[in-house]
């Protein structure tokens, strides 16, 4: 997307990584792919792992668009097929947006992709997990021809996502991988995983992006995004671009700023400021405010947490943060820490999981803070 354009959005609200046919930052990775790729040798599996948003799935993407291009899809005068000539191999992976594959990729309706990710109920509730049911359409999708007489790509989005019998029913699919087809497998937590699936899988970590450079992408994202404004959120990411833009979607730069307002006057707490901000986090009319709050809460309690670990001092995100946190962090034992933040996760998971008051949650979580820092 163009500096100035507005963000594109999935049906869930998300900027969804098939919608964008660019990724800064990962050259290298690129670079990798290319060379397995012209080798001849093209593994059939490949994980690519790094922090959740960093460009994971959007490399899984862009290496799909670049694959299929090699496919034929436009009928010559003589009823033959005639390539696009869409590759750019000056810069890696790249590919023509407007061309004829990327519009059905990006629409959703390219034969010979596979995508599983988290879906919709029969209720129309996002599910929690992938399914095995649908990691059944690869074993599907294995048996028939290509649609177009070259590549399947299968992108899993992701791994952590799949329950027991869905990794299950994947490795079958790894062990006995069909033929000219790429699976790539998407993972935030690869400590986690099956040894069988890592044996069976290329690796490509993706490093976390330097803050100036998520920065500079917002701008490029972003219609009229304040440059300081910008820079926080890539300070809030940790240097993962869509998880800059979804705090920028869920309002996660308004809700953090407003969060340190409040913890600044510890050990106090002004009451009609502290139930202002539990109002703004349980609201029906912004249910993503909720998980963004608490999310960017217990990541700041893990940066005081580290802090106290470390004995070294993080750079603060917003004007006296850093004299804060060594205030607060002192007041209390680590271990005491630990233990605030392991209680107010577990809240939080249960709020979401069984519908819990998330107006209460907000307000016992800073309460016991108050009372660890007292």
């Amino acid at each position: 997307m163009a500096a100035g354009s507005s963000l594109q959005t999935d049906e869930q609200g998300d900027l969804h990584p098939r919608l964008s046919t660019r990724l800064l930052g990962h050259e290298e990775a690129e670079a990798v792919l290319l060379r397995a790729y012209s080798s001849g040798r093209l593994p059939h599996a490949w994980m690519f792992t790094g922090p959740k948003g960093v460009g994971k799935a959007t490399l899984a993407y862009r290496f799909a668009r670049f694959l299929l291009h090699e496919t034929t899809s436009e009928p010559d005068i003589f009823g033959g097929m005639m390539p696009e000539e869409n590759l750019e191999p000056a810069e890696g992976l790249g590919t023509l947006a407007d061309s004829a594959i990327n519009h059905r990729i990006t629409a959703g309706g390219h034969g010979d992709l596979v995508v599983l990710e988290r879906s919709p109920d029969d209720k129309g509730k996002m599910r929690s997990v992938i399914p095995v049911d649908d990691v059944r359409k690869i074993v599907d999708f294995s048996h028939k021809t290509s649609a177009e007489g070259g590549w399947r790509v299968v992108i899993v989005d992701s791994l952590d996502d799949m329950n027991v019998n869905a990794v299950n029913a994947l490795l079958k699919v790894l062990e006995e991988p069909p033929e000219k087809t790429v699976l790539l497998l998407v993972c935030h937590n690869p400590g986690a995983v099956l040894q069988t699936i890592h044996s069976r899988c290329c690796h490509l970590a993706l490093q976390s992006l330097e803050t100036d450079l998520v920065a500079e992408m917002l701008g490029g994202f972003v219609e009229d995004i304040d440059s300081v404004d910008a820079e926080v959120l890539a300070a809030l990411s940790e240097g993962a671009p869509g998880k800059a833009l979804r705090l920028w979607e869920t309002g996660g730069l308004d809700l953090y700023r407003s969060m340190i307002d409040l913890v600044q006057r510890l050990p106090a707490l002004d009451t009609a400021a502290l139930y202002a901000f539990a109002d703004l986090l349980a609201s029906p009319a912004r249910p993503e405010a909720f998980r963004t709050g608490m999310e960017l809460y217990l990541w700041w309690i893990g940066r005081v947490i580290n802090m106290q670990a470390s004995g070294r001092d993080l750079h603060p995100i917003l004007e006296g943060e850093l004299e804060l946190m060594r205030a607060v962090g002192q007041r209390s034992s680590l271990e005491d820490w630990l233990k605030l933040w392991d209680k107010t996760s577990e809240l939080t998971t249960k709020a979401e999981r069984i519908n819990l008051d998330k107006k209460q949650i907000v307000l016992t979580a800073l309460a016991d803070l108050k009372a660890l820092v007292s």
